[in-house]
C-alpha cells in the first residue's frame, strides 16, 4: 500500500502547523459486513467500558485531536472527535452493529488508532484529496470542490456505492498526531477492505 501526502492550504498551514491529510487508492467493493469482521466489531465494542469512554479523552491521540477542535472553533463535547462518536455510538447502541464492509473497516480502524479515516469513490474524485479552507469550514477536498467538511460525513458525490471498484482513504493529521497512528489508520482500513 502506497500513502500519499495531500496538499494543505498554505494558509492553513500556516496556522496549524502540523496539519497534514494521508490518502492511499485501492480497489474494493463495497458489501455487507463479513462474518470474521462483525465479530472483530463485537470483540471492541466489548472491550469498550463508560470509564473507558471517559480516560479517552486523555489519551494522545484523541486529547490532540480535542485541542485542535477548539482550535478551528469546534466544541468536542457537541461534535464529537472520530473515535469519540464513535465509543458514543457503542454506549447509545449497546455495540457496535455493523454498517457495511466500508464503514465497518473506518470504524476498526479508527477505534484502533484514535485517527479518523474517511472512503471516497475514487471514480468521483478529481485529482487528489487535499485539506482547504471553503466558506470559511475547513474541508476535504478535491480540484472541483469539498468532498467532506473535516470530520463530518462525505458529501453525496463522493459515497461510496454499490458501484464503486476504487477507494480513496484518508486520515487527517491533527498537530500533535504523529503520522506512525494515520499511517496506521490507513493500514488497518485498507487491509480490512482487502488492499
Amino acid at each position: 500500500m502506497k500513502v500519499s501526502a495531500g496538499v494543505v492550504d498554505d494558509a492553513l498551514a500556516a496556522e496549524h502547523p502540523g496539519l497534514g491529510l494521508a490518502w492511499t487508492e485501492l480497489e474494493a467493493v463495497a458489501g455487507p459486513t463479513p462474518p470474521e469482521l462483525r465479530e472483530r466489531l463485537r470483540a471492541m465494542a466489548d472491550r469498550l467500558r463508560g470509564a473507558d469512554a471517559i480516560a479517552m479523552r486523555s489519551r494522545e491521540v484523541p486529547h490532540a485531536h480535542r485541542v485542535f477542535f477548539r482550535h478551528v472553533g469546534l466544541d468536542p463535547d457537541v461534535v464529537r472527535t472520530p473515535v469519540e462518536a464513535i465509543v458514543l455510538r457503542r454506549m447509545r447502541e449497546g455495540g457496535l452493529r455493523p454498517q457495511g464492509l466500508v464503514p465497518d473497516a473506518l470504524t476498526v480502524a479508527t477505534l484502533e488508532t484514535g485517527v479518523g479515516v474517511w472512503a471516497f469513490d475514487a471514480a468521483a474524485l478529481s485529482g487528489p484529496p487535499a485539506l482547504r479552507e471553503h466558506d470559511g469550514r475547513l474541508v476535504i477536498a478535491d480540484v472541483a470542490g469539498p468532498l467532506a467538511v473535516l470530520f463530518a460525513e462525505p458529501h453525496a458525490r463522493a459515497v461510496p456505492g454499490k458501484r464503486t471498484r476504487r477507494l480513496v482513504l484518508a486520515a487527517v493529521a491533527v498537530p500533535g498526531v504523529a503520522g506512525l497512528f494515520v499511517e496506521e489508520a490507513l493500514w488497518i482500513a485498507s487491509d480490512i477492505l482487502g488492499g
